[in-house]
């Protein structure tokens, strides 16, 4: 996470802009921006990337979709904005990708900000890039960060045709897309579980200090997933309640249902940093476990060798007249005594089931 924030902080807007200026302030992640584009309706579909130069007009009867992938080309996103007549104000949030997730309504669009994540099983990281929709009658403009087609399964279903997606309108395929990204969340917590079983394995079987710091990393990318979900579960929540006739009364039941998957995400994220918690305690009660039974095997050991370092003290001081110095048995006496006490506290020891 703090690489992240240093990332943030190299972009960070100029204070005192206007509202509406254009400044990208994430990190360059394509080469060159790539615009897919798709129309489709229940008889016909197209799907071709584009050039920027050459956007196409949205086609009556369609539902149109541009894929914008590469949001550096700042010039590119001003061009479009002009183009569909996009609020200034949305493409600022479009460029600045550190926005928290939202829902915004305008005269003759619908914007919506979601976090797609992605995590990292190496690093044990979340990663998260911010994805703009705008929707508008008949129009749908995804914007994200990266080259690689996150909802590549939304398109896999619209060239096979399956499902209502090809039946429906702008607005049911904005839901389709929110959907994937909040499907992606159930991924990411499957592979949490993972990491966490395995860590509690580790600390039951051998803790060590890198353990430590595995746990406390997981409950940072926790902390992390909850705030891509908690304003989520807000905006689809305003979404589901807009009064705009952008949202067809059809659509509005599958974002209901989609809050109550961003409902159960979060109880879900909620439930592995309480598991996350108790690791840490798992592991402290473990590091003490440990701890004491070292201090268990050191202490029967001192105190075995206490009475016997006490009748070797009495018999090696330098006393002329000590009654069994010349007395021909003293030394094996001397021996019995003492390795009679040691098997005695040993016994008395393994009865109390200290060793």
């Amino acid at each position: 996470m703090a690489r992240n924030k240093d990332k943030r902080g190299k972009n960070k807007k100029t204070a005192g802009a206007p509202p509406g200026t254009l400044v990208f302030t994430g990190e360059r992640k394509a080469e060159k921006a790539r615009i897919l584009y798709t129309k489709y309706n229940e008889v016909d579909i197209a799907h071709r990337e584009i050039s920027k130069k050459e956007i196409p007009d949205p086609e009556d009867n369609h539902v149109n979709w541009y894929d914008i992938h590469g949001l550096h080309n700042v010039e590119l996103i001003e061009g479009i904005g002009q183009k569909f007549g996009i609020h200034p104000l949305v493409l600022e949030d479009i460029l600045d990708v550190n926005q928290r997730p939202k829902f915004e309504e305008y005269s003759d669009g619908l914007y919506l900000i979601i976090r797609m994540l992605r995590f990292n099983e190496v690093a044990l990281e979340v990663e998260t890039e911010q994805i703009s929709i705008y929707v508008k009658e008949g129009i749908v403009l995804s914007f994200q960060e990266n080259t690689e087609s996150t909802f590549s399964a939304v398109i896999d279903r619209l060239l096979a045709g399956r499902g209502k997606i090809r039946q429906r309108g702008a607005d049911y395929l904005a839901y389709a897309l929110m959907d994937v990204t909040v499907d992606n969340y159930y991924t990411i917590l499957d592979k949490v579980e993972d990491v966490t079983e395995k860590t509690e394995e580790r600390i039951l079987n051998s803790p060590d200090s890198k353990i430590k710091s595995q746990i406390h990393n997981l409950k940072l990318q926790m902390l992390l997933l909850r705030k891509s979900v908690s304003p989520l579960r807000e905006a689809i929540n305003r979404f589901s309640d807009t009064d705009s006739p952008i949202l067809k009364e059809s659509s509005q039941v599958f974002i209901r249902d989609l809050y109550d998957h961003t409902i159960q995400v979060m109880d879900m994220v909620e439930t592995y940093r309480d598991i996350l918690n108790g690791l840490y305690d798992l592991y402290l009660s473990e590091i003490s476990f440990k701890m004491n039974s070292v201090m268990q095997v050191l202490t029967i050991i001192s105190t075995i060798f206490i009475p016997l370092t006490f009748l070797a003290g009495i018999y090696g001081m330098n006393f002329d007249h000590i009654p069994e110095l010349h007395y021909r048995y003293s030394y094996p006496i001397l021996w019995a005594v003492m390795i009679t006490i040691a098997g005695i506290l040993v016994v008395y020891f393994k009865r109390k089931n200290w060793i």
